[in-house]
C-alpha cells in the first residue's frame, strides 16, 4: 500500500505544478475521481476551474476529456453526441455516436451545470450516480472516472434541480489567488499550464484503477470513525431542528461519505480509516453558502472532543488526590471561629447611616455608590427616605476611620458611623502532624506520584497508533492534526495539573 500512497503523492504533486493556490482543489479533485465520485466547483469564472479538469485528465494513462458550457439552448446532441444517421436508417434505431462526446470521455468538466435543459439533466443523474448511459434501447456502462461542474452560483429553488445538486458528493469553494507573491508568479510565469506533466507510468492505468476501487472496499472503518460519524448526524439534526435552511443530508449520500473516507485512507497507503479523513466530511455536508462553515465547525469540534479514547481514568485519580488534600487539610488545620464587624446590608442594596436623621431627611445610601467613594474628593450621592420614597443628593466622601462616611452640611464635615453587625468567621491554626501520620503521607504521596508519571510516560510513548503520521495526510490539510491529537494532549495537560498539585500538597504539610 506505501506504494499506492507514494504514486498518488507524485501524482498530486505533478498536476499542482505551476497552478497556484489550487492544491485543495485538485486534491479534491483527484481523491473523487479515484473513489468514482463527483466534484462541483463553486466560484467566479476565470478562477482555474476549467484547468483543474483538463489537468485531472492528465493523472489516467490514455486519459480522454469531455468539456461544455451549458447554457440554455444546450442539447443533447451537443452533450451526448449526435444520432446515428446509419443506425437509423439501416436498423430503425435511435442510438447516439458518443465516442468524442461525454459518454466517451474519462474526465469530464461541465461549466455552468444549472443551465442544463431537463433532458440533459436527466440523462447525468444515471451517469452520476450508476456510471450508466442510456443509449437507445441499451444500457452502456460509462468509463468515466470523475466529473466535475461548476458554477458561479448554487441551484436555485424550486426548479427541479435538487436531485442533480444531490448527486454531486464533494463540493468546494474556488477562489481567485490571494497571496501578492503567488499572483504576480502567476501572471509572469510562461509555463503551459496545459502541458501533460506525468510520464505514461507515473499515471493510472484501467488495470490499477479497478485494483484499487476493490481493495478501496476492503478498507476498516474503526469504531472511533464511526462514533464521529454518528455524531455529526446526531449534531446536523440538531442544527436542522432550529435553522433554515436544514442541511437534509441522507442515507445515500451518508453511504458515498464512507467510501470516500476509505478511498481516502487507501489511498494514503492505510488499511482503515482514521481521524484526519473524517475532515473530508465536511466538504461533503454543505449546501449553502452559510453551511461551509457550519460544517466545517461542527465536524472539527466532534473530532476534538469525541476522538481517540485513552485509557485513564482521570475522574477517580482526580477523586483519589482530592480525597487526600481533605485528609492533610483535616489533620493540619485546627478551626479558630472569630467574629468580624461588616456593614449591615439593608433591602441587599443600602447601608444605614446612623445619625444623619439629625442633618437630612432618609437615612440609606446604596451600597454601590458608597463602595465608589475615595476618602480625599467629594462625590454626590444618593441619600434615600424610606418614608416619602425620596432620594436626596449630596455631597460625601468615605470616612478615615472604619464603616463612616463623611458628608458636607451647610460647608461643615459631618462625619458618621454606619450600621454594622457582627459576623461568625472561622480561620484556621496550622498544627503539625504526628511523624508517624508525615511518614504515612509520604508513602501515599510517592504511590500517587508514581502512578501519574507512568501514564504521562505511557501517553507519551504508547500514544494510539492513529496519531501517528497524521500529518502526513494526502488530502486534509496537516494543521487539522492538532485537533485529532486534543485528546492526548488535553490528559497529558490534565496528569501534569495533577502532579503539581500533589507538589503542592507534600509541600504544605513539609513545611508546616
Amino acid at each position: 500500500m506505501t506504494a499506492v500512497r507514494d504514486k498518488v503523492a507524485n501524482l498530486l504533486q505533478k498536476l499542482s505544478q505551476g497552478i497556484y493556490e489550487k492544491e485543495e482543489t485538485i486534491r479534491l479533485a483527484l481523491l473523487t475521481a479515484l473513489a468514482g465520485e463527483s466534484l462541483f466547483l463553486l466560484g467566479p469564472p476565470g478562477v482555474a476551474k476549467s484547468l483543474v479538469a483538463r489537468r485531472l485528465k492528465f493523472a489516467f494513462r490514455d486519459g480522454k476529456s469531455f468539456e461544455y458550457l451549458m447554457n440554455k439552448f444546450s442539447t443533447p446532441d451537443e452533450i451526448f453526441g449526435p444520432v446515428s444517421i446509419k443506425k437509423l436508417k439501416d436498423e430503425d434505431k435511435y442510438e447516439r455516436l458518443t465516442d468524442h462526446y461525454l459518454p466517451g470521455a474519462n474526465v469530464v468538466f461541465l461549466d455552468e451545470i444549472w443551465k442544463a435543459g431537463p433532458a440533459i439533466q436527466n440523462a447525468l443523474l444515471t451517469i452520476l450516480n450508476e456510471k450508466i448511459y442510456r443509449n437507445g434501447e441499451q444500457d452502456v456502462a460509462v468509463n468515466i472516472k470523475g466529473i466535475l461542474a461548476a458554477s458561479n452560483e448554487l441551484p436555485a429553488s424550486g426548479e427541479g434541480l435538487d436531485a442533480l445538486w444531490d448527486r454531486f458528493l464533494v463540493r468546494t469553494v474556488i477562489r481567485e489567488i490571494r497571496q501578492a507573491g503567488n499572483f504576480l508568479s502567476m501572471i509572469t510565469s510562461t509555463q503551459d499550464v496545459y502541458q501533460d506533466p506525468l510520464t505514461d507510468p507515473e499515471k493510472v492505468s484501467e488495470a490499477e484503477l479497478a485494483t484499487w476501487l476493490a481493495d478501496i472496499d476492503q478498507v476498516a472503518v474503526p469504531d472511533e470513525v464511526l462514533n464521529t460519524i454518528q455524531l455529526v448526524r446526531l449534531k446536523l439534526d440538531e442544527y436542522d431542528a432550529k435553522h433554515d435552511p436544514p442541511f437534509r443530508i441522507y442515507d445515500r449520500r451518508w453511504k458515498k461519505i464512507v467510501h470516500l473516507l476509505r478511498a481516502s485512507a487507501y489511498l494514503n497507503g492505510r488499511a482503515q480509516v482514521d481521524l484526519m479523513d473524517c475532515f473530508l466530511m465536511a466538504d461533503c455536508l454543505w449546501g449553502t453558502p452559510e453551511h461551509i462553515e457550519v460544517a466545517r465547525q461542527l465536524v472539527a469540534e466532534t473530532v476534538r472532543k469525541h476522538g481517540y479514547s485513552l485509557a485513564v481514568n482521570l475522574a477517580a485519580l482526580r477523586q483519589e488526590i482530592n480525597a487526600f488534600d481533605d485528609e492533610v487539610k483535616a489533620e493540619t488545620q485546627v478551626p479558630n471561629p472569630t467574629y468580624a464587624e461588616e456593614l449591615y446590608l439593608v433591602d441587599r442594596q443600602y447601608f444605614e447611616v446612623l445619625g444623619i436623621e439629625n442633618h437630612f431627611e432618609g437615612k440609606y445610601v446604596r451600597s454601590a455608590e458608597f463602595e465608589k467613594l475615595g476618602i480625599d474628593e467629594l462625590q454626590t450621592i444618593g441619600v434615600y427616605d424610606e418614608q416619602s420614597k425620596l432620594t436626596y443628593r449630596v455631597k460625601a466622601r468615605r470616612g478615615r476611620g472604619e464603616h463612616q462616611i463623611e458628608f458636607l452640611y451647610n460647608a461643615n464635615a459631618i462625619i458618621l458611623p454606619l450600621k454594622t453587625h457582627k459576623v461568625e468567621k472561622t480561620t484556621y491554626l496550622a498544627r503539625k502532624p504526628h511523624p508517624l501520620v508525615l511518614k504515612y503521607w509520604d508513602d501515599r504521596l510517592a504511590q500517587l506520584s508514581t502512578y501519574v508519571q507512568a501514564q504521562q510516560q505511557r501517553l507519551r510513548q504508547e500514544a494510539p497508533a492513529q496519531l501517528h503520521g497524521l500529518r502526513g495526510n494526502l488530502f486534509v490539510d496537516p494543521h487539522l492534526a492538532d485537533l485529532v491529537e486534543a485528546n492526548q494532549k488535553e490528559t497529558l495537560n490534565a496528569l501534569n495539573n495533577l502532579a503539581l498539585g500533589l507538589e503542592k500538597i507534600q509541600h504544605y504539610y513539609q513545611n508546616l
